[in-house]
């Protein structure tokens, strides 16, 4: 019995100095796999990505800022920071002065959002966010606001956001059953909710039972005021936009 407990926490003891040698071993090989940082601010792009690169990063430069501190095409911010330890292949993400601001920031106000975008573009700016709101009396695609403002100074990035009109959404219905019905006020609902009418066809039934009906009261093949509606499309439920045609069937 005490053969087996001995051997027990043998292997036991074996176990822990087993993991505790795989966690040392492990952090070992992850500390001597960080380095540090180098420091990028001030540097070219190019000589930043050499320097990066030796050191075992990846280099990008994600943006472009206005600044009087870092002359225009060197680095004016780095992510993560200079002196950071972290480990190798990493990506440090950096930002490109374009030195002092330098255009003027036109008024773009009354412009359409594609002529605005031209207008910058031949100024170096850039597009930043377009959003749209509904303006009663304003065309669509009008620029109305944008940010910075006109002529605006001491801005940081060349971008410039636009607030544009948008074009006012259809009303929509959901179509009502007006089977029925007679042809006239089918028609008089169907204007006043700004539909129209479309084809108003006799059902073919109502034209077969002729031949089972007297000479003197054969129905009509035409429709009329006071013809009743059968059947309609688009049906009863359906959701149909302002100006949409409805066809009637009527007997």
């Amino acid at each position: 019995m005490r053969t087996l407990f001995r051997f027990v926490l043998l292997a036991l003891v074996l176990v822990v100095v087993a993991l505790v040698s795989a966690l040392t071993a492990m952090r070992f090989a992850i500390h001597t796999r960080e380095v540090t940082v180098p420091d990028l601010v001030g540097k070219t792009p190019a000589e930043a990505r050499r320097i990066a690169e030796l050191a075992g990063f990846q280099f990008e430069v994600e943006r472009q800022y206005y600044t009087s501190k870092i002359p225009a095409g060197e680095v004016l911010s780095q992510l993560p920071a200079a002196g950071t330890e972290t480990r190798r292949g990493w990506e440090i993400r950096a930002a490109e002065s374009l030195g002092p601001q330098r255009v003027n920031i036109p008024n773009l106000i009354g412009e359409s959002e594609r002529a605005a975008e031209i207008n910058m573009v031949r100024r170096g700016l850039d597009l930043g966010t377009v959003a749209q709101v509904q303006i009663e009396g304003v065309p669509a695609d009008q620029v109305v606001a944008q940010s910075p403002s006109a002529s605006a100074s001491s801005i940081s990035a060349p971008k410039i956001s636009l607030l544009a009109a948008q074009a006012p959404e259809q009303q929509a219905f959901v179509m009502p059953s007006f089977v029925g019905q007679t042809l006239s006020t089918a028609t008089a609902a169907i204007k006043d909710s700004g539909l129209r009418i479309g084809k108003v066809t006799v059902s073919p039934a109502t034209q077969d039972s002729a031949s089972a009906l007297p000479q003197a009261s054969s129905p009509p093949t035409q429709a009329t005021t006071v013809s009743v509606v059968v059947s309609q499309n688009p049906a009863a439920g359906s959701k149909v936009l302002a100006g949409s045609m409805i066809d009637f069937e009527v007997r």
